[in-house]
């Protein structure tokens, strides 16, 4: 399981913290990018504010103020002592001072509305055209004033009476006009300035929301980095535990990155610790085994073959009592059975060396077959043997071999006890051969059957438990290994993979 979780493409914890930050970055380079855009913007129409309306707006009053001066002079022109000297201002006016005004004026509104937006800028130029056209207007003012002065100078007070209530009306319309226009831009530039304003709050406000999101992004960012990062004290907590002594099994940490496969790499080398110490146990367990069965060979060896000896010769002198001949086979029995009780013992301590040689493993398995059929038929047990024909060879220990077959089989017909059938398959796996033993009884517990290969381990209610512990044992001398697995349809598998021609 561990190993599919590591199949798809791993996001690395680097990657993941990278990308993270990256966007804590993004995020507040979108805020400081728009914060040097409004910080322009602002400037921009600060300057327009400076440079360009306040000094329409005095252009404008100035224009206005101008013809108010012109229209209070033509008040009292024609009651002035000395006309010549009134002469000199409205010469001035006309010559310099009016047309200076007006060059200056749409001066002004030229800058103030150049860098705006179209529709601002057909406003302007309404303007400057407005502008124009009453100076246009006050154009008739250079013919008038000169025959004012003469009628002046002619003492024709009627005629300079006209002629100076002609050049008010005029002058009252154009101040009329001119305070319309200075109305007008007013009111525009008041509105500018209104929109400069709204949008300097609103690019204020925007940028405490992007600068309130940037922190938002960093908060989730780092949170975010420390969710990746939490299955290392998972890790950290679990090594304490191996430390201490807790080689149990544990869920792996649910992650898909270095940290995931170092968990996982972690759980297999603490499942490996466990199954060496296991082994370690079972090593300890075997020599004790050795120990004692050394012993049981020295003291009770001898004697048994001694009783063995003295009951066939008791049979054979107590040929006539039926009762006294029965009762010497079950002792004979017994003898027999201790005898291979100590033999098996034997067998588990003293690992008797490989003699290899290039085999026919089917050749095997029907020979291992011819030798158990008849016992097998007595318990009602058929017999069924699959052998592909195209079998690698094998070098093996054709004996030790045939034992785990016997071992394995012998299994098989303890767990049908009322009969049943056995299939033995051979099998081409990969390079090398499988052999299984299949067989119909009522299966075994996934516990139980994790502990089937340990010493002294049994399932029945008698029998040593060092059958199966022998079979793995002469199979992993070979490099190959055994598993036992239930069926689909009920009972077990037995399964002995062997590879092809293994240096021993």
């Amino acid at each position: 399981m561990s190993e599919a979780r590591f199949v798809r493409r791993k996001r690395t914890v680097a990657t993941r913290v990278l990308l993270s930050y990256a966007l804590v970055t993004l995020a507040f380079s979108v805020v400081v990018g728009w914060a040097v855009a409004a910080l322009r913007n602002a400037s921009h129409e600060a300057v327009m504010i400076r440079s360009g309306y306040l000094p329409l707006l005095l252009a404008v009053h100035d224009a206005v103020a101008s013809q108010d001066v012109w229209n209070t002079q033509l008040n009292h022109v024609t009651t002035a002592k000395n006309p010549a000297d009134e002469r000199v201002f409205f010469d001035m006016t006309l010559r310099g001072g009016r047309p200076q005004t007006f060059v200056v004026l749409r001066e002004r509104l030229q800058q103030a509305f150049a860098f705006n937006d179209a529709r601002v800028r057909d406003i302007g130029a309404d303007f400057s055209l407005e502008a124009t056209q009453i100076e246009d207007f006050l154009a008739a003012d250079r013919d008038l004033v000169p025959r004012l002065f003469e009628a002046l100078n002619a003492r024709d007070e009627e005629r300079a009476e006209q002629l100076r209530e002609q050049l008010v009306t005029r002058g009252h319309q154009a101040k009329k006009k001119l305070s319309q226009l200075e109305q007008d831009v007013q009111s525009l530039v008041d509105s500018l300035i209104s929109q400069a304003r709204q949008r300097e709050l609103w690019a204020w406000w925007f940028l405490v929301a992007l600068a309130t999101f940037t922190v938002i992004v960093g908060l989730l960012m780092a949170l975010y980095a420390q969710r990746v990062l939490s299955p290392l004290s998972a890790v950290t907590a679990r090594a304490k535990a191996v430390a201490a002594g807790d080689l149990k099994p544990h869920p792996l940490v649910a992650s898909n990155d270095e940290i995931g496969e170092l968990a996982a790499t972690f759980e297999n080398m603490v499942a490996a610790i466990a199954r060496v110490n296991r082994e370690l146990v079972a090593a300890e367990r075997l020599a004790t085994i050795g120990k004692m069965a050394a012993h049981v060979t020295h003291e009770i060896r001898n004697p048994l073959s001694s009783l063995a000896l003295n009951v066939e010769l008791l049979e054979e002198e107590l040929s006539d009592n039926a009762e006294a001949r029965a009762l010497l086979r079950a002792v004979k029995n017994e003898v027999e059975r201790l005898t291979a009780l100590s033999e098996r013992y034997l067998s588990v301590a003293r690992k008797r060396p490989l003699h290899v040689e290039t085999e026919d493993i089917g050749q095997v398995c029907r020979d291992a077959l011819d030798f158990m059929k008849a016992d097998l038929s007595r318990q009602k047990i058929s017999v069924a043997l699959e052998v592909d024909p195209d079998l690698p060879a094998v070098r093996v220990d054709e004996g030790q071999i045939r034992q785990a077959l016997y071992n394995v089989v012998r299994n098989a017909r303890e767990a049908m006890p009322s009969g049943g059938r056995i299939v033995i398959a051979a099998r081409r796996h990969g390079d090398g051969v499988e052999i299984t033993v299949d067989d119909e009884g009522g299966g075994i517990d996934p516990e139980m059957r994790a502990r089937l290969f340990e010493p002294f381990f049994t399932t029945k209610g008698h029998g040593t438990g060092l059958g199966l512990v022998i079979t793995r044992e002469i199979v992993e001398a070979h490099g190959g290994h055994i598993r036992c697995e239930p069926r689909p349809q009920g009972g077990t598998r037995f399964s002995i993979e062997l590879p092809p021609a293994v240096q021993v």
